[in-house]
């Protein structure tokens, strides 16, 4: 059996995203997989976060005897286990986690009330005129 390292497409129209996977060299392009390797999005706005591989099992896979594509290759060569982009890469993929992270949810005290309503009743209320009042003065200065 050949082996061989190809991209599997999926998405939608005008919005390509591929796997890149271990198949069968007589398998169609979207068929049966024998080990899912990566990922690949073209349309990522920073290019060394496209390509996210596994470099061990690309290396296990190498060693085997797979083939891989043209496309596959340079992918490998820039992202795989002795890639030529993985510091970039690196960096590019902490600065995305960063701007994913959640914020810390806000604290509360749990003794009596929470610290937010402690500061709303430490503030003095505005006073405001009743309803009744400000319609005899609006008919007062007619």
């Amino acid at each position: 059996m050949t082996v061989r390292i190809r991209m599997k497409k999926f998405g939608r129209r005008h919005r390509p995203f591929y796997r890149i996977c271990a198949m069968d060299a007589r398998s169609p392009r979207d068929g049966r997989v024998l080990e899912e390797l990566g990922s690949y999005d073209p349309l990522v706005p920073d290019v060394d976060a496209r390509a996210v591989l596994n470099g061990e099992r690309i290396k296990y896979w190498l060693g085997v005897g797979a083939v891989p594509s043209e496309k596959v290759n340079v992918l490998i060569k820039k992202y795989g286990f002795r890639g030529t982009h993985l510091a970039q890469q690196q960096v590019v993929l902490d600065r995305l986690a960063q701007r994913r992270r959640r914020p810390e949810p806000l604290e509360v005290e749990r003794e009596g009330e929470p610290a937010e309503v402690e500061n709303f009743a430490a503030e003095p209320a505005v006073e405001t005129p009743p309803p009744e009042a400000a319609d005899e003065s609006a008919s007062e200065e007619a």
